[in-house]
């Protein structure tokens, strides 16, 4: 808005013409009553008119000062109006990004708890794989897979990524898993999946020798869990994203060996938003959840050597 004088001397002109007094209006605004008198004269030359008259020690508006002190008063009321919406909307809500398989079958299923003990808090959030710039988005926190911390984003570590082939009971019965080498003999979701790889080059003793069979091609690891519940074939999963399955006998794990993903699970967010009272509350929840989901297993809260 080109046309609009400097909004430092604007803000002053509508202290100093509610007062009719530079003075006051230095005190209002904590500034010299010199600087009061340089922003009035700084818009009184932008606008080529003059707002103030000097009466003895006093000052009086103008008749141009009287007509325009109203509308600028009613501005700055409505500026005020909307930015407090903005800081009662940031308060209250609490935007989180998170990766499909994570905000799907873990966070999504506790956040319950979240809600009942800050039931002020409103969350929203987006499940997407999509790695978004906390920095420029609307979003106050994410969970992200990566190996280490991001630079310029508060990091905490959440968990390991462990996988492992996980398969259901009425499968695992009508198909012979004795050795790694029966996978390539019974139908694999998503073969081309690099943490297949990851197991297989990770077992203990000769390293098996990988080749093609019968595969059924997904896009997520949710899918993949989805099908394996379902009886259509082996998927490499990561067990605390499958829990639930787990414990209610839908999943079994066919071999004992677990290895571990290179990326784990971080909760990020901004530095300017590190004191935020939703961001404080949002981190030791997660953090006791976490912690709590992991009952005895401390190897899943320890990050990697090389983190």
């Amino acid at each position: 808005m080109p046309t609009l004088p400097p909004l430092a001397a604007v803000r002053v002109f509508e202290a100093a013409a509610r007062h009719e007094n530079f003075s006051r209006a230095a005190d209002e605004l904590a500034m010299t009553q010199a600087a009061v008198s340089y922003q009035m004269k700084v818009l009184e030359e932008r606008l080529g008119a003059t707002l103030f008259v000097r009466h003895g020690r006093g000052m009086t508006l103008t008749e141009l000062g009287r007509r325009i002190a109203p509308q600028v008063t009613a501005a700055f009321h409505t500026l005020q109006e909307a930015f407090a919406i903005a800081r009662t909307e940031s308060d209250t809500i609490l935007s989180i990004t998170a990766p499909r398989t994570f905000a799907t079958n873990w966070l999504a299923g506790r956040l319950g708890t979240f809600h009942a003990a800050r039931p002020d808090l409103t969350v929203r959030l987006d499940v997407s794989d999509q790695l978004i710039d906390l920095a420029s988005s609307e979003f106050d926190a994410a969970i992200r897979g990566m190996p280490c911390p991001t630079p310029g984003l508060v990091s905490h570590f959440l968990m390991r990524m462990p996988v492992t082939p996980l398969v259901s009971p009425s499968f695992l019965a009508s198909h012979k898993l004795s050795t790694p080498e029966d996978l390539f003999s019974v139908p694999r979701l998503s073969p081309e999946d690099d943490w297949w790889d990851l197991w297989f080059e990770s077992l203990p003793g000769p390293e098996a020798q990988q080749r093609s069979g019968p595969a059924i091609r997904f896009e997520s690891q949710v899918l993949d869990g989805h099908a394996a519940i379902a009886g259509h074939g082996v998927g490499i999963l990561s067990p605390p994203m499958f829990r639930s399955a787990i414990d209610a006998g839908l999943l079994v794990q066919p071999f004992p060996h677990v290895a571990t993903y290179r990326n784990a699970y971080w909760l990020v967010y901004p530095e300017h938003k590190r004191s935020l009272a939703k961001i404080r509350a949002l981190r030791d929840w997660l953090l006791a959840a976490v912690r709590e989901a992991a009952g005895d297993d401390m190897t899943l809260l320890t990050p990697l050597p090389s983190l």
